[in-house]
């Protein structure tokens, strides 16, 4: 319950925010550039609070639904205009100063991400030394000669110094079509090159397990054959493990590490198996049997119902902090906001064309989980989650389909064209078009958000 309303709490911070530094960029600019401004405000629906300012046009308005917002400008399209105010109107506006007026609001969502970058890049950015832990046998990594103890330094020619930033550098250049050259400092300390081939890469999933497909995993440290918790009524709890147990052997082999126990009960599914425990300081004997579960694959493995202890410092070894000075912080935040743009439209190019699964797809249910589980982690990664949610928003909104800023644009550019503006029944039907594909495009991203839920 608590995660679920640290969820609703984080998405509604999240979608506040950007939509008020969206519409704020409509307001800014078509203040500036004489638009009469009649109401901005942050959420639908019944107003909550309003207010005006001494000699200001503008009703400025907090309403009861927070997950959106909007700025009303004066234009005679929407209502009558008193003749002495049409110069102040949106639609009597020249076509230059209209294209401003829309585009502010994207542009405000790119500049917030930038913004944004820049801060967390000079407080310092937290992640996991870019070395291999493990490589898949017969995988793309492993036919490019990567093995573990790598420690990646650039892709493509670009300086990486987390796992995190070299996640993205190849999963970017990787999209970009050509072969990837990764620089990589060897166990041995030598340099070389690993090169990754455009057309094996091409065929990846640009998703969730992008690394996982290459082949590639971060190091996990070595977990202690202890368990900190015993599901009720599952095989571990009847066999009466506790919490606290340390599984010293199973069947009379000995037990170094978590992993090594867990993959004797993967393998030992209905079978039973005896287990030397230590418990305050005493031995004891248990037995206990997997139950079977079924894998995706068709595959069957066992499971007990536990999980270990997780010491605090597990990863103290593999984490590193890099900090950037302000000009360094600036052209890093830059290229990261390009990068990402680049890199949604490919993303979703490749969606348009079918290779790219609709799983890349999220809806408020699944922004709503990461702004939740980012949000638990502190600050810093809920910010950058903002960020990219910014980024994200920014071109969402300049795709050219009516009802969006960027249909707007295509209108204003198809005017630029004729010398006039589109007829209004051509624009209406334009907006029914928009309007439908937005829908169509928020139902799939729920559907797939809701199959996620519910595996």
């Amino acid at each position: 319950m608590i995660d679920l309303l640290l969820s609703v709490a984080a998405f509604l911070v999240a979608i506040l925010v950007l939509v008020t530094i969206h519409e704020f960029g409509h307001f800014w600019v078509a203040r500036r550039l004489g638009v009469r401004v009649l109401r901005f405000s942050v959420g639908f629906g019944r107003a909550l609070f309003t207010w005006r300012r001494p000699g200001d046009p503008t009703e400025y308005v907090i309403a009861a639904l927070p997950l959106g917002g909007y700025v009303k400008m004066l234009d005679e399209q929407e209502e009558e205009v008193a003749p002495e105010d049409r110069p102040y109107a949106f639609n009597n506006q020249p076509l230059w100063k209209r294209s401003a007026v829309v585009a502010a609001g994207p542009l405000a969502n790119f500049l917030l991400a930038i913004l944004l970058y820049w801060g967390l890049l000079m407080v310092g950015e937290d992640g996991l030394r870019p070395e291999v832990g493990s490589v898949e046998p017969d995988s793309i990594a492993a036919e490019a000669g990567f093995a573990p103890g790598d420690v990646v330094s650039s892709v493509d020619g670009r300086s990486v110094a987390t796992w995190g930033n070299f996640w993205f550098a190849l999963l970017s250049a990787s999209l970009g079509g050509g072969d990837v050259s990764i620089e990589v400092i060897t166990a041995d300390g030598l340099e070389t090159v690993r090169d990754l081939p455009a057309d094996e890469l091409g065929r990846l999933d640009p998703g969730r397990g992008f690394l996982a497909g290459v082949g590639l995993r971060s190091p996990v440290p070595s977990l202690p054959p202890v368990l900190a918790e015993v599901v009720s009524g599952e095989p571990a709890d009847v066999a009466g493990l506790r919490p606290g147990d340390r599984v010293l052997s199973v069947d009379g082999e000995p037990v170094e590490a978590w992993a090594d126990f867990v993959e004797v009960v993967r393998s030992g599914a209905g079978e039973s198996m005896t287990l030397l425990v230590a418990r305050d300081g005493f031995e004891t004997d248990l037995t206990v049997t997997p139950a079977v579960v079924e894998l995706e694959d068709g595959r069957s493995a066992g499971r007990i119902g536990a999980g270990p202890v997780v010491p605090d410092d597990l990863f103290a070894d593999l984490e590193v902090r890099v900090y950037y000075g302000p000009l360094a912080a600036l052209v890093e935040s830059l290229r990261r906001v390009g990068d990402l743009s680049v890199m949604t439209l490919r993303i979703l190019g490749r969606m348009l064309m079918g290779t790219a699964s609709i799983e890349n797809l999220s809806s408020p249910i699944g922004i709503a989980d990461a702004a939740g589980k980012t949000a638990s982690f502190g600050i810093e990664p809920y910010l950058e989650f903002i960020a990219l949610l910014s980024v994200s928003l920014g071109l969402l909104n300049l795709l050219p389909i009516p009802v969006l800023d960027g249909g707007h644009l295509l209108f204003f550019a198809v005017e630029g064209v004729l010398g006039r503006p589109l007829s209004e029944e051509a624009q209406a039907y334009g907006q029914r078009l928009g309007l439908l594909l937005i829908v169509a495009l928020m139902t799939l991203a729920f559907y797939v958000d809701i199959a996620r839920l519910l595996g």
